[in-house]
């Protein structure tokens, strides 16, 4: 697409705004979409049947294939994911009130972004996830998916426009940019007065594209390098099952496990049993020296491991000799999206927390619940890994910005 179409696209989705004032109508907006992907459930179905055999046609990783497919169950889900946000507080309130010296009444308010561009990869659910979060803040989104999945999202936002349409909606507050050439991305970031925001979701290689070129402000929701450091004061049972989980409950999701830090002073104990339990879902193990020593026929990691995302049935070890080294390992090669630690000792907790620089830090507890529904946002946007303006989960406070309104009786300076 040229620019000057691109900016015609624009003006429709910024023309539709004034149709998502009215808190109400916002809501039933959301039901209505709710109601119209159950409604829909063959249409959008097939579709992402056609993307899934076309990604396993170009040896796509199953792995990869799980995070594009579309299921009854996972379709019922993301309706459910929809009334849940529709139920939360408005995220356009007033948020302060206070009294000037001179009389004025200041009143700060949370208000819409305006048009919010979403470009992700494989992920239907993220169409309709960023869809009702920007609506349920006022925004019109303007939605770039992933190749992969362009029949699944072109699906789901037909149905979605459809069913705003139905309740007073102006159907443009849901765009999905059909042109998905990578010089039509760049021109879309280029265009700062007519997109407010731009939302990157996907691997290193899409953010940093979106980071380094665009002229519009960007929310990074960033890769999950994520690790799990298993102290020597861990209850190893427990380690073994938090492990198990970060790793391979849904090994292709960003707040997986990628790396297991280990202390030396538990390592002959622990890794052996880890290794046992990872292995029923035939994960590939990738270790320092000492591990490899300690477990015998494993790859020696390298370098390139330990700075990987893998999305997928391996992990990278390291032996530790105390969490000094864990944290600098970390420090190294973390994300900032999740990092955990096992342990019983609270000083080594602190320790950790203070320390560890991530959106999200967990003590005893697995790195897959970072995701907005299993922190009670409804849904998200993404993991934000950055510091302004939002990190961790983002939801629909993060899709808001702050207005002042000053209410005087004539007041002058």
């Amino acid at each position: 697409m040229t620019k000057e179409e691109l900016i015609s696209l624009t003006a429709l989705s910024r023309a539709a705004l004034p149709t998502l004032e009215c808190e109400e109508a916002r809501i039933n907006a959301l039901y209505a979409i709710a109601d119209a992907l159950a409604k829909n459930e063959d249409v959008i179905l097939t579709a992402n049947a056609r993307d899934v055999a076309a990604a396993r046609e170009k040896g796509v990783r199953e792995a990869m294939i799980d995070r594009l497919s579309l299921t009854k169950e996972k379709l019922a889900a993301i309706a459910e994911a929809v009334t849940d946000v529709a139920s939360l507080p408005s995220p356009t309130v007033i948020d302060r009130e206070y009294t000037h010296k001179n009389g004025m009444l200041i009143r700060r308010y949370r208000v819409p972004l305006g048009v919010v561009g979403m470009i992700y990869e494989a992920r239907p659910n993220v169409t309709v996830d960023a869809a009702s979060l920007c609506l349920r803040s006022g925004n019109a989104c303007l939605l770039r998916g992933g190749s992969e999945a362009f029949a699944s999202n072109k699906a789901l936002v037909t149905v979605m426009r459809e069913a705003i349409a139905s309740v007073g909606i102006d159907p443009n507050a849901i765009t999905i940019l059909e042109d998905l050439s990578h010089e039509t991305v760049d021109t879309l970031l280029s265009l700062r007065g007519h997109i407010d925001l731009v939302i990157p979701r996907g691997g290193k290689g899409l953010i940093r594209r979106v980071v380094e070129n665009a002229a519009v402000p960007v929310i990074e929701t960033g890769a999950g390098n994520c690790h799990v450091y298993v102290h020597e004061s861990a209850d190893v049972e427990m380690a073994v099952r938090i492990l198990d989980n970060a790793k391979t409950q849904r090994p292709s999701v960003c707040n997986a496990a990628e790396t297991l830090l280990c202390d030396e002073a538990i390592a002959k104990e622990f890794l052996p049993l880890a290794k046992k339990a990872l292995d029923a879902h035939k994960v590939e193990w990738r270790g320092c020296e000492k591990t490899c020593a300690i477990l015998g026929g494993i790859a020696l990691a390298t370098e390139e491991d330990y700075d990987t995302e893998y999305n997928d049935y391996i992990l990278s070890v390291k032996v530790v000799s105390d969490i000094d080294e864990a944290i600098e390992h970390i420090a190294r090669y973390s994300t900032k999206h999740s990092e955990c630690i096992v342990a019983e000792d609270t000083e080594a907790v602190s320790r950790f927390f203070s320390r560890v620089d991530a959106s999200t830090l967990y003590h005893n507890a697995s790195t897959r619940f970072t995701d907005g529904g299993e922190f009670g946002l409804g849904a998200e946007i993404g993991i934000s890994t950055q510091k302004l303006h939002a990190r961790g989960p983002f939801a629909l406070d993060a899709l808001t910005t702050t207005q002042y309104r000053v209410y005087g009786k004539g007041e002058t300076r």
